[in-house]
């Protein structure tokens, strides 16, 4: 396991604890599901008069969409607070950026992402977010072997 791990897992565990008991909790307690692409759309709700993110869907839910993204922007400075080290890549920053689009379109496309449907819907035995996961994981195992074939790092 050392290979595949080579800093240990202990974190990686923790980490998904610790997002499993904050999306479970929130549903427990308010019924909502805390996935975050849609806190992309109602945040634009603000700023924006394109009726596709005046839905009131969209109005209803971005206060608490807020103050849910700002808890991961919390976690992660209670992290670097406790000691925790700081997360550094060699990826340049027009790859980041081609793959926060890419992701963001296919978020869009399946109507969730990783948090809303492999978890929240599968938690709640929605056969559409375990379709909307086995493509999530396909691809990117795909994708990941294409670029080590191709000699991408």
């Amino acid at each position: 396991m050392s290979d595949l791990f080579p800093q240990g897992y202990a974190h990686y565990l923790a980490g998904g604890l610790m997002i499993g008991a904050g999306v479970g909790l929130l549903f427990l307690l308010t019924g909502l599901i805390g996935g975050m692409s849609s806190v992309f759309s109602s945040t634009w709700s603000y700023v924006s008069k394109v009726p596709y993110f005046q839905t009131p869907r969209y109005l209803r839910s971005r206060r608490w969409r807020l103050v849910y993204a700002a808890g991961l922007i919390l976690g992660g400075l209670l992290y670097l607070g406790l000691g925790g080290e700081p997360f550094q890549t060699d990826v340049g920053t027009w790859r980041l950026m081609v793959g926060g689009l890419l992701i963001g379109f296919g978020a869009r496309l399946s109507k969730g992402c990783t948090a809303g449907h492999g978890i929240c819907g599968l938690a709640s035995l929605q056969w559409p977010s375990l379709l909307a996961v086995m493509v999530f994981l396909s691809t990117a195992i795909g994708i990941a072997h294409l670029m080590r074939w191709l000699g991408v790092a």
